[in-house]
């Protein structure tokens, strides 16, 4: 048993190391990176608003100051899942890194 959680322990912590830390969702606009100016931000999340009133789709926009290493298709992955947007029976949610 001992010997099983160090071969899971030496094949797991080399791909945590490399994966990015995932930021909570505060709303539909996440700019962890610090890129997006209030004013843009503020229209931005009016207009997602509306648009998710008028469809359901929900789309939420993000920004990361780095991916520390990670590819971007399994961050998004790993970040969608994380926030689970969307609703699950609709599968309607959308992220935009």
């Amino acid at each position: 048993m001992r010997l099983v959680a160090v071969v899971l322990l030496v094949l797991v912590l080399p791909f945590s190391a490399l994966a990015a830390d995932l930021p909570a969702l505060t709303g539909r606009v996440v700019d962890d990176a610090g890129i997006i100016d209030a004013a843009t931000r503020a229209a931005l999340t009016q207009k997602l608003a509306d648009f998710e009133t008028k469809g359901s789709d929900q789309i939420v926009v993000a920004t990361i100051p780095s991916l520390d290493g990670e590819e971007i298709e399994p961050y998004a992955n790993r970040l969608f899942r994380f926030w689970k947007l969307g609703q699950a029976k609709e599968n309607n949610g959308v992220l935009l890194l």
